[in-house]
């Protein structure tokens, strides 16, 4: 077990898709077992774009119970729910008070939103509120809280963590030691994970797989992909078809190369290699869909796992708050 602290959140916002789940919480499920995780489910950054409190509630369930099935060890895992931890109102709050301007003026989630309002002729400013603004400020409070060494971001997330750097220095510099200085660790490349119409997964493109859809859904989706107009007995290119690469991300690699050569070679139709997408995606997530559905029926167990990580989570915060009033306030 690696003596690093993980930290790392998801934003409840709707299911994730195959992409997200290659991508991201494979990786995420993985890193787990080997050093100590703190999961959380960031309900307060989603305030910024989701105003209804049943739909981020439900959202919240959904991506608690998505993690638990796909296997994360809750032994060693530390899964809750970001607002239930009371000590990242407070350090929100004191961390704005060595926050340049300036730098918030800079964040990437700001300056896209001004953009868009300057291409529309729109006020700079319209809809934009203090929530997006300060959006790093919260993330910065997120990673320092749980004294985290490793913060997996994405590239286009790598900024976040940047801030959390900066934040931490400019309050050592005026307070003394008092936080760690994380660092980002940018996912190893997965390559393009390729949507029904073959463009990158995306729900802005409203092309995705959704990772839990039912069997029948899942199926449908499916067979909804893409292809050329190539006949069966065509001998086809498997890199440059959405179905196998895929394929590549749920199979074994004897079971790639096959599937491969069954391109290269020709006598397969893309209804044929369709199929033999859906019954293996479906192979691997069956039983993790199956724990999903019974934890959504049964959301008192969900409860129960969030209360338990805030529990041991909030002895953290407790602590790394305390230093940092003391510090502060004296």
């Amino acid at each position: 077990m690696s003596e690093k602290v993980v930290l790392t959140g998801i934003k409840p916002t709707g299911m994730p898709h195959l992409g997200n789940y290659v991508g991201a919480l494979k990786p995420l499920i993985e890193q787990s077992k080997t050093q100590k995780t703190f999961m959380f489910i960031a309900d307060l950054h989603a305030l910024n774009t989701i105003h209804d409190a049943a739909q981020i509630k439900q959202h919240t369930y959904e991506i608690a119970a998505l993690m638990v099935a796909l296997g994360l060890d809750l032994n060693n895992a530390i899964l809750f729910r970001q607002s239930d931890i009371s000590e990242i109102y407070h350090l929100n709050t004191l961390l704005t008070n060595v926050t340049p301007k300036g730098l918030m003026n800079r964040a990437h989630s700001y300056k896209a939103a001004m953009d868009k309002n300057i291409a529309i002729g729109a006020d700079v400013d319209a809809g934009i509120n203090m929530g997006l603004y300060t959006y790093p400020i919260l993330m910065t409070a997120d990673i320092l809280l749980y004294n985290s060494d490793i913060v997996p971001v994405g590239a286009d997330q790598k900024q976040h963590v940047e801030f959390a750097r900066d934040i931490a220095g400019y309050f050592n510099k005026i307070y003394g030691d008092t936080f760690k200085m994380p660092e980002p660790i940018i996912g190893t490349e997965t390559g393009l994970i390729p949507g029904l119409d073959g463009r990158k997964m995306s729900k802005s493109y409203d092309n995705i797989i959704p990772l839990f859809a039912p069997e029948k859904d899942l199926k449908k989706k499916i067979m909804r992909i893409i292809t050329d107009s190539k006949l069966p007995e065509d001998k086809k290119d498997p890199d440059e078809s959405t179905i196998y690469q895929l394929y590549k991300h749920f199979a074994t690699d004897a079971e790639i190369a096959e599937f491969a050569e069954m391109f290269r070679r020709g006598g397969m139709g893309y209804g044929t290699a369709k199929t033999i997408l859906f019954e293996k995606i479906n192979s691997v997530l069956a039983e993790p869909r199956a724990k999903y559905e019974y934890l959504m029926s049964n959301t008192a167990e969900i409860e129960a796992i969030l209360a338990d990580g805030a529990k041991r989570a909030g002895a953290v915060a407790r602590e790394t708050l305390g230093r940092v009033k003391k510090a502060m306030l004296g």
